[in-house]
């Protein structure tokens, strides 16, 4: 191990007592319509560096009668919390118009995607019943979960069970051009005026630029422009990573030589350069200078354990949330661990991964896990303004969705997924088994359904249901396999139990499962 990790880690929090084992439960086989009752045990123990083996360590005991799950090989690595909103704002904004086999499970198989010619024909819609969940309240209570929510509330309002119209949930999506105009009116002033103070010349952060990157600009915004990400970059010249405990996505970052006169040498600590300080001085400069903005009633949020954002909440004139990212820009080559990511040879074309990679990449101030607390002095990396290429030109042809181009439904599916999980975390957000679930884990798992399926017939938009079905399928695989890899980075496991427990991971599948069978209820809640 290296020396340098006992002096560089600030430990967030003292290790707790162990999540106790769920004993094993004997009794009928849920329904293929009952959402889940009932959960499993709690995942294991962060593993501290070094820890990157299966996650089967600290296994709990098979419950007797119960099929036998294969391991999962895992690597230890964390995904950047990516918020529900877009990174809405940047320079010159313009308006516009609005395989893994899933180990062996005691419930039923999850039903095959395909044409109905393929698959035989289907019962009609009109004759799916919506089944009444069953509670099973005094199990759960026993897991220590909690009251379960009332089977009515479970219940789609307003609309025939299973007969669900992905058209009409799309245009309730839609954001409205009002509406966009004046939240990035407002964001805009806030955001200029903190860019000109970090510009100035007593500022250690001068040659900071606002990136272009988020889902207004990859035209996937959903619900309201009321959350937005802005990041901050930084240029710095001859850096040299070192890698984080075999990661493949954090890493400590050092100055090749360092030059009198570089601002940021204050920040570095036995040849390190700190992101723990980086990122207090950089929130201390935000803090200090939102108190001087005319006009709009700001206030710098509470720091979130382990984010490397620093949130403001403007209160008035309308109530948004704007997430501020320091980035370092590194115009070397992409690090080793990114040399088999990014498969979109078959999809978008060799050519197009080749210009891609000559791209810089990004560092952000985020904290690898490392036990119960937090190695503070990492960088993560950063891939969103390679992401906002790939489904601004997401089609196999390169007239794809223009105006005399063959229009495809990738970006509805996608939409379709990020409300999903919108509407779930809405729908338990009294719960904590969906805290960890973000739209980047939806987003990662749709560009791998992409690379499976490059060509644009794949994606007619007259097979909007089939096509949003494949993309559930998909992320319930890697539910249920605990795999879900980095699109850049293939060995970092999004899905590892160090990052989100077994248990919740386990909730969300069922929930998805219980509105997939009943029409997608959620869609027409809240």
């Amino acid at each position: 191990m290296d020396p340098r990790r006992g002096k560089a880690t600030r430990t967030a929090s003292k290790a707790g007592a162990a999540a106790p084992k769920a004993q094993g439960v004997k009794g009928p086989p849920t329904e293929p319509s009952e959402p889940p009752a009932t959960l499993g045990a709690a995942g294991p123990k962060a593993q501290k560096c070094g820890g990157v083996g299966a996650p089967g360590s600290g296994r709990k005991k098979r419950a007797p009668g119960s099929p036998e799950r294969p391991p999962v090989r895992a690597r230890n690595a964390c995904a950047k919390k990516a918020p529900l909103g877009a990174e809405d704002v940047v320079e010159g904004l313009a308006v516009p118009a609005g395989k893994l086999a899933p180990p062996a499970s005691p419930g039923p198989s999850l039903p095959r995607t395909g044409s109905r010619r393929e698959r035989g024909a289907r019962a009609p819609l009109e004759q799916r019943t919506l089944l009444e969940p069953t509670e099973v309240s005094r199990l759960a209570l026993g897991l220590g979960l909690g009251p379960l929510v009332p089977a009515s509330r479970l219940r789609q309002k307003g609309a025939a069970p299973g007969a669900w119209k992905p058209r009409t949930v799309l245009e309730k999506l839609k954001l409205r051009r009002q509406e966009i105009s004046e939240a990035a009116e407002i964001v805009n002033r806030v955001v200029d005026h903190l860019q000109r103070r970090l510009q100035s010349c007593e500022s250690e952060f001068q040659g900071v630029s606002r990136l272009c990157t988020g889902s207004y600009y990859e035209r996937v915004k959903i619900s309201a422009p009321n959350e937005f990400d802005i990041m901050f970059k930084l240029e710095v010249p001859r850096i040299q990573l070192e890698e984080y405990c075999n990661s493949g996505a954090y890493y400590f970052v050092k100055f090749k030589r360092n030059p009198k006169g570089n601002p940021l040498i204050q920040f570095v600590e036995d040849e390190i350069l700190s992101a723990s300080k980086m990122l207090f001085k950089f929130r201390k400069i935000i803090k200090e200078e939102i108190k001087n903005i005319q006009g709009i009633d700001v206030i710098l949020e509470k720091k979130k354990r382990g984010s490397p954002a620093v949130t403001l909440l403007i209160r008035k004139p309308k109530e948004i949330s704007v997430d501020i990212i320091l980035a370092l820009e590194s115009k070397s080559s992409w690090p080793a661990s990114t040399q088999e990511g990014m498969p979109i040879s078959q999809w978008l074309g060799t050519k197009v991964k080749t210009n891609l990679r000559r791209q810089p990449f990004y560092l952000v101030p985020k904290p690898a896990k490392e036990g119960n607390g937090f190695q503070e002095e990492t960088w993560r990396l950063s891939f969103s303004h390679i992401e906002k290429d790939l489904l601004k030109s997401h089609g196999h042809s390169k007239t794809c969705c223009e105006t005399d181009g063959i229009k495809c439904c990738r970006k509805d599916c996608l939409k379709l997924m990020k409300y999903l999980l919108e509407q779930l975390k809405v729908k338990f957000r009294h719960r904590k088994e969906l805290e960890k679930f973000c739209s980047y884990h939806v987003k990662t798992a749709f560009f791998h359904v992409c690379t499976r399926d490059p060509q644009d017939s794949q994606w007619d938009t007259r097979d909007l249901e089939l096509c949003f079905d494949k993309c559930v399928t998909y992320f319930l695989e890697c539910l249920k396999t605990e795999q879900l890899k980095h699109y850049f980075i293939p060995g970092f496991n999004l899905f590892s139990r160090d990052q989100i427990d077994k248990i919740n991971k386990e909730f969300l599948s069922q929930q998805i499962e219980y509105e997939r069978k009943n029409g997608f209820p959620v869609f027409y809640e809240f």
